[in-house]
């Protein structure tokens, strides 16, 4: 990195990068990021890399990729400045020495909801004896293997009809829940908000009520890997920011901070 730009950066994460505005100043030298994010983080992180492009002058790649293309990349030490996953995934990168230790930060936190097919009626989940009864009802019901779905099924569990439901229950694999919904693999999807608002082919029923409503968290955390650390920590830093909250909330998540 050269002089101008490692001042430029500095000068982000020093303190100086927010205003009383909570903006950032545009830097005289422009980074190049790579983001490597998770499904249920996508959305949020798009939203945040066009605002800090905007705020900062750096320009900022996303790229979700699925687990088996991911793993390739990490055990290549291919380009990576920034990287969003559940809390879990993030502490054995760090073990790994994939991720810096001390970096990973909590950012945002998806809720679950539940989705129809397109033109389908659309079940009252409005209550927990409500959803416990369109659950019954439906003749299938299709989930993920991964934060989401596994939440569900400890939902389902404290209802106490993992049996009742498990003839008629589909695990997705890769990909989001909507897109199998969508193509008529199930009658009913669960997975986070975020992800199922707007999906092609598919209507938004509403979030699960109550404690059924069990939010998967995500964080961020700077690669070991990343060529540009300290624009990356501006980035961290940006996406915990009071700033950044209305735009994730935009996306139907909450930020951590609030």
């Amino acid at each position: 990195m050269n002089a101008g730009k490692t001042l430029a950066a500095a000068c982000l994460v020093a303190g100086l990068g927010f205003g009383a505005t909570g903006s950032l100043p545009r830097t005289a030298v422009a980074a190049e990021l790579v983001v490597l994010t998770n499904q249920g983080a996508t959305p949020g992180v798009r939203e945040l890399a066009a605002a800090f492009e905007r705020a900062s002058g750096h320009k900022v790649t996303v790229i979700q990729e699925d687990a088996a293309a991911l793993e390739r990349r990490l055990n290549s030490n291919g380009p990576a400045d920034l990287i969003t996953s559940n809390p879990a995934p993030i502490e054995e990168l760090i073990r790994k020495g994939k991720v810096v230790a001390g970096t990973a930060t909590p950012f945002v936190l998806a809720g679950l909801g539940l989705s129809v097919r397109a033109g389908a009626p659309k079940p009252d989940i409005s209550t927990v004896e409500a959803y416990k009864a369109a659950l019954l009802n439906a003749k299938s019901i299709g989930y993920s293997r991964g934060c989401s779905g596994t939440h569900v099924a400890e939902g389902i569990a404290e209802l106490g009809l993992t049996e009742a439901l498990k003839p008629k229950t589909v695990l997705t694999g890769g990909g989001p829940v909507v897109e199998y919904l969508a193509r008529g693999d199930f009658e009913v999807g669960i997975q986070q908000t975020n992800i199922m608002v707007g999906a092609p082919g598919t209507e938004y029923v509403g979030a699960l009520p109550g404690f059924l409503n069990k939010p998967c968290p995500s964080s961020v955390a700077l690669m070991a890997a990343s060529k540009e650390p300290e624009a990356a920590r501006a980035m961290i830093k940006f996406m915990t920011s009071s700033e950044a909250a209305p735009l994730l909330r935009k996306t139907h998540v909450e930020p951590v901070q609030p």
